[in-house]
């Protein structure tokens, strides 16, 4: 009887000992820094191009999101906010300044590529920039290569942000698109844990030309 108690009770133990030991670290408020870089498949490490160096900044909370991509060609940030379901698109280039209005279904059509991706896991680790990545690799319905490598040991509670894999159960470390002989790539150099101020997500409140989301994609057709 007193082994049979010995044993219940290592066993609890060893239950919440390996839980504990692979816990994932879930980060409701963050901010990520990714550098970009564009590399071609005929042996050019980097090639030129207005994205080549540039910086991705995301700010996230439960339900907001901001991305600021700083560029030698200009600065242009997306600002969502999921909950009221509306946001905004700043496009800062050559003097001009614009900003795009965004509703729920804006913002889901902008982004149906990312959250449709039928990804295929891979066995196995590979290091990058100190994290332990999985990886998983997808086609765009246009025929886009995407590949993905994420650390399962911490992951991100708003999911529904720009650039976004709600199917993929980690931390976006690299994220690379193959668009014929060119790669993109984003590559996490940092990322914290502190709280995201409020007015991180405040809309400019002059100084922009404003539009709807459907009346720029009209815009770039040229209705």
């Amino acid at each position: 009887m007193m082994k049979t108690k010995v044993y219940i009770i290592y066993f609890f133990t060893t239950i919440l000992f390996t839980t504990n030991l692979f816990a994932q670290k879930v980060l409701t408020d963050a901010t990520l820094v990714y550098n970009i870089s564009i590399e071609s498949l005929k042996g050019e490490k980097q090639i030129s191009g207005g994205l080549n160096g540039a910086v991705l900044t995301l700010s996230l909370t439960k339900d907001k999101s901001r991305m600021e991509q700083v560029s030698t060609l200009g600065v242009e940030t997306t600002v969502f906010d999921t909950k009221a379901g509306k946001g905004f698109i700043l496009k800062e280039y050559s003097g001009q300044k614009l900003m795009i209005t965004t509703n729920a279904d804006n913002w889901a059509q902008k982004n149906q590529i990312n959250k449709n991706l039928k990804f295929d896991m891979e066995a196995g680790t590979t290091s990058i920039g100190g994290y332990t990545c999985k990886k998983a690799t997808a086609t765009t319905s246009d025929g886009k290569n995407y590949t993905v490598y994420y650390d399962p040991g911490v992951s991100l509670s708003n999911t529904s942000y720009s650039n976004a894999f709600p199917q993929l159960n980690g931390l976006p470390v690299q994220y690379e698109l193959q668009s014929g002989n060119i790669i993109f790539k984003y590559t996490l150099s940092k990322y914290n844990s502190d709280a995201v101020l409020p007015n991180k997500f405040d809309a400019p409140k002059a100084g922009f030309r404003t539009m709807t989301y459907e009346e720029n994609q009209q815009l770039k057709r040229g209705d």
